[in-house]
């Protein structure tokens, strides 16, 4: 498959699925193999017979959907953003709830993928923010994703290195062992992790957050009327004063206008407190 032949599909096939072509201009070609490995699946004759294909088993819009599903996550992904997670935001949501006598501090991961984002939180939470507060607060995190085997994969909880590169030393000491090749996260920093199969264009979790996390996803690959309904239900979603993070190269709608950046570090918001 020529990659030219493969860009000039995915702008034909990509607004049919309220998806945006210049979210994909980096990632195409790692579609691009998954493309012609499903061809091949269904011994088709490039991706003219795809398309024909496609407009006789309206079933595999559905498969061609989940082929353009990127999933690129590591631990500690954005430093900038997790450094200032870990030394202000979350110690700020945490003296505001135990100042109205709130136990749990909620976040949500949205497009999660195998764990690498909601385990980074929990790690930077029992690592870094609970000895530094010095009173008791849990941390619960609801993270989503529409793909089962990566959801799969996280929790088993199991990885590669090249997948906590960016990870400070000190957490990766502290939060995983090695008994072979992969490192396993260890049992603490597991709990009060729920992950939950779900596609955000369809369903949303019923909590209100404190944080939610949905980066390099909906601001990215979407189109703009998708992005708008999603925001607008994320923002329901969202407690005064809380905060949301999305990718460092992303914006929000312009309808967002109870947001303001946070200390203008890209990618994190805060809501306007009512």
């Amino acid at each position: 498959m020529k990659d030219g032949e493969c860009i000039e599909f995915l702008q034909w096939c990509l607004p049919r699925l309220r998806l945006r072509w210049p979210g994909f201009r980096k990632v195409h070609k790692q579609v691009c193999k998954r493309l012609s490995r499903r061809i091949k699946e269904l011994d088709l004759s490039g991706l003219s017979g795809y398309k024909g294909y496609l407009e006789e088993h309206s079933g595999e819009w559905r498969n061609l959907d989940a082929i353009c599903q990127i999933s690129i996550s590591r631990f500690y992904r954005d430093r900038g953003v997790f450094d200032a997670l870990r030394s202000r935001i979350l110690p700020a949501l945490a003296d505001n709830l135990r100042a109205c006598g709130g136990k749990e501090l909620l976040c949500w991961s949205a497009g999660c993928c195998s764990g690498e984002e909601p385990y980074t939180l929990q790690i930077i939470w029992r690592a870094s923010v609970i000895p530094a507060i010095h009173f008791d607060l849990r941390l619960r995190i609801i993270a989503t994703d529409t793909n089962q085997n990566l959801l799969e994969r996280a929790q088993e909880g199991r990885y590669l290195k090249s997948s906590l590169r960016d990870l400070p030393e000190e957490f990766v000491q502290q939060a995983f062992e090695r008994p072979g090749k992969y490192y396993m996260i260890r049992r603490p920093f597991t709990e009060n992790i729920v992950f939950v199969r779900q596609d955000i264009r369809e369903h949303i979790p019923e909590e209100r957050f404190h944080l939610i996390l949905c980066r390099n996803l909906v601001f990215t690959y979407f189109d703009d009327a998708l992005q708008r309904g999603i925001f607008e239900k994320i923002s329901e979603k969202l407690i005064p004063g809380g905060f949301l993070v999305i990718g460092i190269h992303e914006s929000l709608p312009r309808i967002a206008q109870d947001f303001v950046s946070y200390e203008k570090i890209p990618g994190i918001y805060q809501k306007a407190r009512s």
